[in-house]
This record gives C-alpha cells, structure tokens and sequence, in this order.
C-alpha cells in the first residue's frame, strides 16, 4: 500500500495479545548468521504432545503458575486453595479447562492465558509469521470496524472486498462498537473454514462467504521518503525472522541521513526481537531493566559492534503500540538518541513466557516486570512522546498523515543544521 497514512491504522488480521519471551541472545555481532540461534531458541517452546489425565494437566498447570508467576503472592490468595476446590471433580479435558481457565483468572492478569490445542497451535504459527485469514488489514474508526486494506490475490481480494468497506457482522455476530482485537480473532477462526461477512459499502449491504487461507505475514515494510530520509515500518515483532528483516531493510537505507522508524498499531510479540532492533541504534546504554520473581533484577545493555545506524532518528507511536514496541521506543528515548512522535503507548510494562503444557496445550504467564533505562515503569501509563501529534478523523478523510510529516519535517530541520558550515 503507497499511502503511508495507511500504515497508521493498517492492523493485520491476527492481532495478539503481546508475546514476551524472557529469552536472552548472546550477541556479539548482528551478522545474518543470528537466525540460527534465534530459531534454536524458539525451539525450547515446541507443542508437548504428552498424553496426560485431566487431572494431571490442571495439577501441572497448578505447579507452573505456583512456581513461575512473577508475583510470589499470586494476587494475595492462598493457592493451595485451587486443588482443594477441584478434587474429585476433573473427569473430561473440558473440566480441566475450565478449571486451568479459572485458576489463572484469580491472578486479575490480562496477558496470562491457558491455551487449548487449537489456540496454541495458532499462536505457535504466529511466530513462524504462518497464519490463517482472509488477508485483510482493519481498523476501529468511530466504533466502525473498516477495511483498510485488501491484501492482492488474497481470499478477501478474489472476492471483491475493497478497502473502504465497513465490517457489520461476522458469521452473524454483530461487530458494530467492538474492540479491533476482538474482530481479528472472529475473522482469524479455525483454520480454513469458511467466513460469512456481512459488509456495508455506501449505502448498500450485502454478504460474503469466504474461504480463509493460509496467509504468510509480513512484518517489515521500507522505502525512500526521499534521498535523505528513510521509513521502516514494524507491524509486529511477532515472527522469528523480524530482526532479520529489519536488518536487511535497515542496510538498504544506509545511505540515508536520518530515519523514521514507525510502530504505529504493533502490539508487540518477542522480546527478543526489542533487544536486537534497539541495539542496532545504540552503541551503548540500558535498553530496559526486568525484574523477575523475588525482585532479582536483570539489565539489558547496548554493545558498540551492535550498533549500525547512528543517523538522526524519529519513532512513531501511538496507542496501540504496546510491549516489545513499548521496549524499543523507551530505550531510544531514554538514551536520548531519538525523539518519539505521536500519542501515548499502550502500556503494558509486563513480560510473559510461553509454557509448553502436556496434550499439545499451552500457556502464556507473566513471570515479569521491566522498567525503562531511566527507571520508570510504564504498565497501565504508556510512554509519553517527545511530540504529541494526533491523527484526526479529518486526516484520515483527506489522506493526510500528520504524525509522518511532522517527523519527515523534523528530520529535515536536523540534516540542515548539521550540512550548515561551522563559523
């Protein structure tokens, strides 16, 4: 898509709650060769296709969460109490979820989640960028769901559905006033089974069944803003092969003078890409402190052979951008070596690890906080721009976006002051 508006509230169709894995590289250089130890990494996370009872899965489970939840107090309740309560009483897997389901409820945690079979297996396709959709990208603009973009030769795109048409229902189910995130996950579904929407272009509705397919994702988007300016957009951090990418794209623009780095509606996704992506603009510094279980307190830092772009830099936010976006814009800001222009982040100053269970399920817990280099701890308040600029209703109406011109005009400003002749 050439509008760069677009990116701003261009949303794939899997959105996901962020992933945030406390895996540590050990990096001494940022040459193409990495993808290896990253995919080696992953890999201590494979589906668990151990057969175990009900009884045993939840009892597992139990131990897990006792052990590894980042608060020791477990949201101050005696947890032994989640055994007692279901003994004798977890005959069938359905029992065992809803009970794992209840039990991690108790922590009032948004971001730790039990996983069945399917949801597992779709979040693992996730990190390997292999999804199930329509190819479409969507947005909520005034408690209207909207098509932003088609994705060519995509499901969605061989039957007609353009950008610009307003999501009513999906299979039957009204969307009108839900949550974007919300919306993804109908669409998403089960693997390729068929979706019936119900669409409004203009005045006119009408339905659509489409088949869902599987759609390979891309994370980085690049290009020229002009001879001195470049653009790299991350989407996600989600795929194994981001860093790799940002890389290749970051290379290709090394002749320019200065950058804009947008993560406009990124949830985030792997912690471990954050790390290496905010490295490659720093020769040293925090990059984010996390306090694990008991308060032990591990620093992450920038390496000077990790550094390969030292250009003037402009990051783009808004508040969608959550987790790992929220590491990476934080560490830049406080390290002073960019500005960050847009609106306030999500904030969601929390780390999740990815537990393989037994019967091919799985678990997303948080097992820790982070803070940013100065300090602060961003969970439920967001990092605050250099810049507050807010994209209106009218900017997207006329293409206009305000946010990328105004970081395209400051870095003009700032290869002017460093081309004028010292006096």
């Amino acid at each position: 898509m050439d509008k760069i508006n677009k990116n701003k509230i261009k949303q794939f169709v899997v959105l996901f709650l962020s992933i945030t894995f406390l895996f540590l590289l050990s990096y001494q250089n940022y040459e193409f060769k990495q993808t290896k130890r990253i995919d080696n990494i992953a890999k201590t996370d494979v589906i668990n296709d151990r057969e175990l009872s009900p009884k045993a899965l939840f009892n597992e489970s139990w131990r897990i969460i006792k052990s590894n939840y980042y608060e020791t107090s477990l949201n101050k309740q005696y947890f032994q109490k989640w055994k007692k309560r279901y003994i004798g009483k977890i005959k069938t897997k359905e029992d065992a979820y809803v009970a794992i389901n209840s039990m991690i409820a108790s922590l009032d945690d948004p971001y730790s989640k039990f996983m069945n079979e399917n949801e597992f297996q779709e979040q693992n396709n996730a990190i390997n960028s292999k999804l199930y959709g329509i190819g479409i990208n969507i947005a909520s603009i005034s408690g209207k769901i909207y098509i932003v973009n088609v994705l060519k030769n995509a499901p969605a795109y061989n039957e007609g559905i353009v950008a610009g048409d307003i999501i009513l229902s999906v299979n039957n189910i009204n969307v009108q006033g839900q949550s974007v995130y919300y919306v993804a996950q109908l669409i998403r579904g089960d693997n390729l089974s068929p979706l019936n929407l119900e669409i409004l272009r203009g005045n006119e509705k009408f339905e659509k069944i489409i088949k869902r397919e599987e759609i390979k994702v891309k994370t980085i988007d690049y290009k020229k803003l002009s001879d001195d300016i470049g653009y790299i957009r991350i989407s996600s951090f989600i795929g194994l092969d981001t860093s790799k990418e940002f890389i290749i794209a970051l290379n290709r623009l090394k002749d320019t003078k200065a950058l804009v780095l947008d993560l406009r509606g990124n949830s985030g996704g792997l912690f471990q890409n954050a790390i290496i992506i905010s490295n490659l603009f720093m020769k040293k510094g925090t990059i984010v402190n996390v306090i694990a279980r008991h308060g032990k307190k591990n620093t992450y830092s920038a390496t000077n052979e990790g550094c390969i772009y030292d250009n003037p830099l402009v990051v783009l936010v808004d508040s969608s951008s959550a987790s790992a976006s929220e590491i990476l814009a934080a560490a830049l800001k406080d390290n002073k070596r960019a500005i960050i222009v847009g609106e306030k982040t999500f904030g969601k100053g929390l780390v999740q690890k990815v537990f393989s269970l037994p019967n091919k399920t799985g678990m997303n817990l948080t097992i820790a906080k982070y803070l940013t280099p100065n300090g602060t701890n961003i969970n439920k308040k967001g990092v605050t721009p250099d810049y507050i600029v807010n994209l209106t209703h009218n900017d997207l109406i006329n293409n206009n976006d305000s946010q990328l011109n105004y970081a395209k005009n400051y870095l003009e400003n700032e290869i002017k002051k460093s081309e004028q002749p010292l006096k």
